[in-house]
């Protein structure tokens, strides 16, 4: 195949131009595997990740929002919100339900969420119950409403409210403003 002495040997094919020549193939070229990827052989598992949808801090949107894809919430928003991941950013604010696989606030949100795994950071404020399969609460974090824990809860998206039986487990002072801080 590939001779390394002529080309690491002084007055080898190292010191010629670069022209092309009738031997054997340049070293250069490409291995023949990733062509036949390239031609839809594992083409489904190659596919790119699309970059979620970013809402800049000076953005207000008034309406829902519906998306398969990830959304970036940084400005406001009054509507509903039904994405795969919901990060709400620091700075934005949310009035409406938002329902999500994953869900982070960072923010506020004024209504319900509800999501199979739900994130609360030491900067959210959540104001409306939180219907989940998964949920984690950071300390800090600033939360008045009802807790529900559900296996499905996106599949309830026609429900109003949870359970009157899940509001008294969360009631341990997260009714009242100054005990939900902490």
């Amino acid at each position: 195949m590939f001779s390394k002495s002529k080309l690491n040997q002084p007055g080898g094919d190292a010191d010629k131009p670069n022209t092309p020549s009738s031997g054997s193939p340049a070293p250069s070229s490409p291995p023949s595997k990733p062509a036949g990827l390239e031609l839809g052989a594992g083409a489904q598992a190659m596919k790119p990740k699309v970059a979620p949808s970013t809402l800049s801090g000076d953005l207000l949107i008034k309406g829902d929002l519906k998306t398969s894809g990830d959304i970036q919430i940084e400005g406001e928003v009054e509507g509903n919100i039904q994405a795969h991941l919901l990060t709400v950013g620091e700075g934005a604010v949310v009035r409406g339900e938002v329902i999500a696989d994953d869900i982070v606030v960072n923010g506020r949100v004024i209504g319900r969420v509800r999501g199979l795994k739900v994130r609360l950071t030491s900067t959210a404020r959540v104001e409306g119950d939180i219907i989940h399969k998964t949920i984690a609460i950071e300390s800090g974090a600033h939360f008045e409403g009802a807790v529900q824990r559900q296996d499905d809860p996106l599949g309830q998206a026609g429900s109003s409210k949870p359970s009157a039986a899940a509001k008294p487990a969360a009631s341990g002072g997260s009714s009242k403003p100054e005990g939900a801080g902490s």
